[in-house]
């Protein structure tokens, strides 16, 4: 299995040059098309606007928003048509998550940047939390800071969920570019040799696969996150496959995780499916 459509969620109010190289860098490897899609809705005037002041501001808006749009786009080919011959453009006047949503039908893969959650604006770009949830396609989740797709050295950060299963087996064609995979679980002491046994199971799994991997378990007190990040670095990944949201959003939002970290501030490339 390879990756045939790859898609990328731009933003409006920055640059999406990283998302762009590493989606460059998909395209060259699997001889994928690629699909730039962006979208933002006209806000709504102010509540004292009306009559035909009202209007002329959702006319100015319509316009400004059209402008980013096309800047957009002229990012997008400006960075893909030096790297490969089939991209496409997509944009519409609604609201991004509702439109990359829809959209996710013609990719196989969804590449999209950090955006944090307590200063992203939601009609500048599609939020990386709501695409896990919604698009029904693995998420590639991109740090601006990266300047291309690194897949000598791959983490799979292994819990025993649906979540976690269907993340390793959307990633398979990543993890048979790598020189090196590690199937990494973080647990309690006491679960120590339980974790290891999982995680030798998932690199049987691979083997079968014809990818060589290696089993690892950790224990951890209480940040689960932090030590995967470790364990990472440790390694050399340059990325890090997850489950996503193994318990309810409402819980990872309130008392944060894994995969929160992983969506809003990630020290690498994160690719998520649940």
């Amino acid at each position: 299995m390879d990756y045939k459509s790859i898609a990328v969620s731009m933003t409006l109010d920055r640059s999406n040059r990283a998302c762009l190289v590493v989606a460059a860098d998909l395209a060259e490897r699997f001889d994928a098309r690629v699909i730039g899609i962006a979208a933002s809705e006209v806000r709504p005037p102010l509540y004292f606007a009306e009559g035909e002041y009202a209007q002329k501001l959702l006319l100015a808006e319509e316009e400004a928003i059209r402008k980013q749009l096309a800047d957009a786009e002229a990012e997008f080919r400006g960075v893909l048509a030096k790297r490969t011959r089939h991209i496409e453009w997509r944009s519409a006047l609604i609201f991004a998550n509702d439109f990359v949503a829809t959209q996710a039908r013609s990719a196989d893969l969804i590449v999209t940047s950090v955006r944090s959650e307590s200063v992203a604006d939601p009609y500048a770009g599609a939020s990386p939390s709501d695409l896990v949830m919604e698009v029904g396609r693995p998420v590639l989740v991109v740090p601006e800071s990266e300047t291309w797709l690194d897949l000598r050295r791959i983490l799979i950060a292994w819990k025993d969920t649906k979540e976690s299963r269907r993340a390793v087996f959307d990633a398979l064609p990543l993890l048979s570019k790598a020189q090196d995979v590690t199937v990494a679980e973080v647990c309690k002491s006491t679960d120590k040799e339980e974790a290891l046994a999982r995680t030798n199971d998932v690199v049987a799994w691979l083997g079968a696969h014809g990818i060589s991997a290696s089993a690892l378990a950790e224990t951890v007190v209480d940040d689960a996150a932090t030590k995967l990040d470790d364990i990472a670095s440790n390694i050399g990944a340059g990325l890090v496959v997850a489950g996503a949201y193994g318990h309810s959003r409402f819980r990872e939002w309130v008392l944060g995780g894994v995969t929160r970290q992983y969506v809003t501030r990630p020290s690498r490339c994160v690719f998520l499916s649940r």
